[in-house]
């Protein structure tokens, strides 16, 4: 008897790629658009000493398609993920990566200098480091007894 480890969500997402890729072969291909859709990169957030960085994974994304602003206290990370060639020119037997548009935003806190905010994109990660303002760090003070 062999145990197979089940994963619900992926085992349901593989069935509904096979009946999609049946009635693709039955019916024809759908329009490009539809294939398409959004996607949500997973991002880090870490609290430090001086500031925060939040990490955001985009594989495959290019700097330039990639935007970052600042409204607010809202902080706001907007791009979007295209194919690399011409995707009708091919016929696939499988397609799984997910291309579109992504969005994420994040409320900052009070403490934060959003005019000193640096990002950096290297090797499909996107790091962005939130420094916090000189005046609202924390300052360790003795306390002497008496």
């Amino acid at each position: 008897m062999t145990i197979t480890h089940w994963i619900p969500r992926s085992s349901l997402i593989d069935y509904q790629r096979e009946i999609e890729n049946l009635l693709d072969s039955f019916f024809g291909s759908r329009p490009e658009e539809e294939t398409e859709c959004a996607i949500s990169p997973s991002v880090d957030i870490e609290e430090l000493e001086k500031s925060y960085s939040i990490n955001i994974e985009l594989p495959g994304v290019n700097k330039k398609d990639v935007s970052i602003n600042v409204n607010e206290d809202i902080l706001s990370i907007e791009g979007e993920k295209k194919p690399g060639k011409d995707t009708n020119k091919y016929k696939y037997h499988r397609r799984e990566r997910t291309y579109g548009k992504f969005h994420r935003s994040f409320r900052l806190p009070d403490i934060v200098d959003t005019n000193s905010i640096d990002a950096v994109f290297k090797n499909g990660v996107l790091n962005i480091t939130v420094p916090k303002r000189k005046e609202d760090l924390s300052k360790n003070i003795e306390i002497k007894i008496k």
